[in-house]
């Protein structure tokens, strides 16, 4: 597991947010990363040097997570499938 902590608290210049990205990039759906920061995602760009960086910083973070949410209200949103008609035992035909 890698734990960067307190993103956010300088801010990035092109060079470190590159290599950020990158190891962010390796990282994601292989290995646990934990990032913790107290900004909140719309202010990540005050801290990258561009809104595209922060970007595909936060697609990267939080991609699974929102394909399981999608997954998971696709599922919902669908009715339940028809239950059949409880069949009659013999002892309740008698």
């Amino acid at each position: 597991m890698l734990i960067i902590d307190e993103i956010g608290f300088l801010a990035f210049d092109n060079r470190n947010a590159d290599l950020l990205f990158q190891v962010v990039s390796r990282r994601y759906e292989k290995k646990s990363l934990v990032l913790t920061t107290n900004l909140a995602f719309r202010d990540w760009p005050s801290i990258f040097p561009n809104a595209t960086c922060a970007t595909a910083l936060i697609d990267r973070v939080i991609h699974r997570r929102r394909h399981r949410h999608r997954r998971r209200a696709t599922a919902l949103a669908r009715p339940d499938p028809p239950r059949p008609a409880p069949t009659k035992k013999k002892e309740d035909e008698a």
